[in-house]
């Protein structure tokens, strides 16, 4: 059976609302909760970037629902504190966790004031990352010099249940070259072929476990207030991760869109717009149909009150 779980906003909503939003979408029938550890928002119009691991633990703590966050390590989060952070909530709550390690955006990395290194080498520290994160929860005292430093590291809480580690991928040659590191893979929304050749590629590699799918997504009382909300609130996200991965601030998103202007043909192409509950389940019914065993919904607006108790009448039911 196909988990749908509730995505948790950190960029778009405060910690303390979110708390409840995920408490409600726990009554309202969601299986599961995901979120994404951000330094930053995406667009100043969003205005919130809550810390993802203090929130998890309050989460977890006041819901019954297993978590996973997506998050990046070896620049803002040295790699045996990540290490450590995600043993911790595994052992408090065993089989609750699991953990994205990427290979992060300038956004919320540039911090560090180190320069920003390219793909292939930001892809060659990940993987030296996912190597020492797999040591350090299989309990070995860990000594590694490469893209990322490590000194006689141990992490001392080891769970009965390590946390899986989860491989955040977009394209196919990513969920390719770290197939064989991971315990599942997550991804999002995009076209149903391009998803098709990921979870191909993936399993074709050696790749393991569930397979799990963010998706973006607007549902308002209209089809007009679906649009504009999509509009506002996510237009900074529709441009190539590429173009993504490089840009510093909010404000340089929130100028990107300006110069360039988003037509509703783009927004369509990032998110599932749609009034209807009916279209949506149908969205999910074809994600499901191509083995993903675990669906995070994202509705990218502010206010996620009536989006989740419209979903949790009218479209959870037919995935239960």
């Amino acid at each position: 059976m196909t988990r749908i779980g509730f995505h948790a906003s950190h960029e778009q909503i405060g910690p303390a609302e979110l708390l409840r939003n995920v408490q409600q979408a726990e009554t309202a029938g969601f299986t599961a909760v995901m979120c994404s550890d951000h330094l930053e928002p995406w667009s100043h119009r969003q205005r919130h970037a809550g810390h993802a691991w203090s929130w998890l633990g309050a989460a977890l703590a006041t819901t019954t629902l297993p978590f996973g966050v997506v998050t990046v390590p070896g620049y803002r989060h040295n790699v045996t504190v990540l290490a450590q952070a995600a043993a911790t909530l595994a052992e408090m709550f065993p089989g609750r966790f699991w953990f994205a390690p990427g290979s992060g955006e300038y956004l919320n990395e540039h911090v560090t004031g180190e320069d920003w290194p390219t793909k292939e080498d930001r892809q060659q520290r990940l993987g030296e990352c996912l190597t020492v994160l797999r040591r350090l929860h299989e309990g070995e005292r860990v000594t590694h010099h490469g893209a990322v430093t490590v000194d006689r590291a141990r992490v001392w809480e080891q769970p009965e249940q390590r946390p899986a580690m989860f491989l955040p991928a977009l394209t196919p040659e990513t969920a390719q070259r770290f197939a064989p590191q991971v315990d599942g893979l997550i991804t999002v929304n995009q076209p149903l072929a391009n998803l098709r050749r990921m979870i191909d590629s993936y399993r074709a590699s050696g790749g393991t476990g569930r397979l799990a799918l963010q998706v973006h997504l607007s549902w308002a009382e209209t089809e007009d207030e679906a649009l504009a909300i999509a509009h506002e609130q996510w237009r900074t996200n529709v441009f190539s991760s590429r173009t993504m991965a490089g840009m510093a601030l909010p404000e340089d998103y929130d100028r990107k869109a300006e110069r360039e202007p988003v037509s509703p043909g783009q927004l369509r192409g990032a998110v599932n717009i749609s009034a209807d509950p009916g279209r949506h389940a149908a969205w999910l019914q074809e994600y499901v149909e191509l083995g993903f065993e675990e669906i995070h919904l994202h509705h990218v607006g502010r206010c996620q009150q009536r989006f989740i108790e419209e979903f949790g009448e009218k479209v959870l039911p037919q995935f239960g």
